[in-house]
């Protein structure tokens, strides 16, 4: 890697980075509409989750909740059965930072509400309280998935997200866990804790083997 330092404070050339030259490939994006769930099935609508990639990665847009919403969070869940149920048994653990926009607040902390333990229901990925009543609104997000055609192992996820929260807040938030199954996991499905998505895109990619 080339670095060019101008006046000891930027950079004005990177010849590389953390990830080889097309090793992070685009495979579909989701985009939404008052959706109530947004999934990506293997096989689906040219959406591949199988044992093509070693890893996953979902990168969550600008999601807004609809109206009336306020305080929802962004979960997902995990299907086995190509989507036709979203329950596998997942342990996971969760923490965030938050500050106040008046500077009245801040936090650092393991975030009890949003882990898992032995549970099927959904996983919080931005958690917090998104805010609906404000069009500018919005939260972002990534998430990884790791090896999920694997018979052998568990499957292994890890996320973090950035919101502005509706109190109003900066939220930080990180998750971290497993689905506890050796069966392929084959689906992904992304939601709000309560009501409709009301816009925001889901990118789905493949990281190839180095």
């Amino acid at each position: 890697m080339a670095l060019v330092k101008y006046n000891d404070n930027s950079i004005s050339a990177v010849t590389s980075t953390a990830l080889a030259e097309g090793s992070l490939v685009p495979i579909k994006t989701l985009t939404a509409s008052g959706s109530a769930s947004l999934s990506f099935v293997d096989g689906s609508n040219d959406v591949v989750l199988d044992s093509t990639y070693p890893i996953y990665k979902f990168e969550c847009i600008n999601i807004h909740a609809s109206s009336g919403n306020d305080g929802s969070n962004f979960v997902f869940n995990l299907s086995t059965d190509g989507g036709s149920n979203y329950n596998v048994t997942k342990t996971s653990s969760a923490f965030q930072t938050w500050h106040k926009e008046d500077d009245t607040g801040t936090s650092l902390g393991y975030n009890t509400g949003n882990d898992l333990a032995q549970s099927t229901a959904d996983q919080s990925l931005i958690f917090g309280g998104l805010d609906a009543t404000n069009s500018d609104g919005n939260g972002c997000a990534e998430l990884y998935l790791y090896n999920p055609s694997s018979t052998t192992f568990v499957k292994h996820f890890m996320g973090k997200a950035v919101l502005n929260s509706y109190h109003p807040y900066a939220w930080n938030t990180y998750i971290a866990g497993y689905g506890n199954t050796t069966n392929s996991v084959d689906a992904i499905r992304f939601q709000l804790s309560s009501g409709n998505i009301d816009s925001g895109k889901i990118k789905l990619y493949g990281i190839k083997d180095s």
